[in-house]
């Protein structure tokens, strides 16, 4: 039996599609160069990445639109309360606060997670991790395996409760030195964490 322990987790992102799959491609301008982010589920893949061949990029798990969805809705759920509050007290015609408040809010924690997942990607390169993200500001980090101190996979009960993780990864030096991939799969991320140790060690 393999001792190898990317064989027991079997990841999303090891694996090819058996199927085609039909993606509808952004493509976003960043210092001239041209980056593409899917934004429907694909397998990902491992490639090496050249300045030439810029490679695809894997998208995250379609699960992260829910719990950014609650996340987003918990975190904005005080400013529905202070509407509320204020439509009691009656400082103004009934609807003022609470109408447009309430329209913001289920705009916000609908659109901006669906969003934020098309315009968040990665690619597990053969020495390095790219993370790629951002709409109107846009960042592309390449993490070489070399500069990687320590990782950490976290998850809160929300993701817990949908089976996600995410990815911390501690680096040497000021600049970056931490780099988040939020919205994996539990298992794609201990996968990840263990393809960059066996790489490191």
């Amino acid at each position: 039996m393999s001792s190898d322990p990317l064989s027991t987790l079997s990841p999303s992102w090891l694996t090819k599609p058996t199927l085609p799959w039909h993606a509808e491609v952004h493509l976003l301008q960043a210092g001239g160069e041209t980056n593409r982010l899917a934004n429907t589920t694909q397998s990902a893949h491992i490639s090496r990445m050249t300045d030439d061949t810029p490679p695809e990029l894997s998208p995250l798990d379609p699960a992260f639109i829910i719990t950014s969805r609650i996340a987003t809705a918990l975190g904005l759920l005080p400013f529905v309360v202070g509407a509320g509050v204020l439509e009691f007290a009656k400082l103004a015609p009934p609807g003022t606060f609470l109408v447009p408040v309430l329209l913001a809010y289920a705009f916000v924690a609908y659109t901006v997670p669906a969003r934020k997942y098309r315009h968040w990607g990665y690619d597990m390169g053969t020495d390095r991790l790219r993370v790629v993200r951002g709409y109107l500001f846009y960042r592309d980090t390449i993490v070489p395996f070399g500069r990687i101190q320590h990782i950490d996979v976290d998850q809160g009960p929300i993701d817990r409760r949908y089976g996600l993780a995410k990815l911390t990864v501690h680096t040497a030096g000021n600049h970056n030195s931490t780099v988040v991939l939020p919205g994996l799969a539990h298992t794609d991320a201990l996968a990840i964490r263990a393809a960059i140790r066996q790489d490191v060690l």
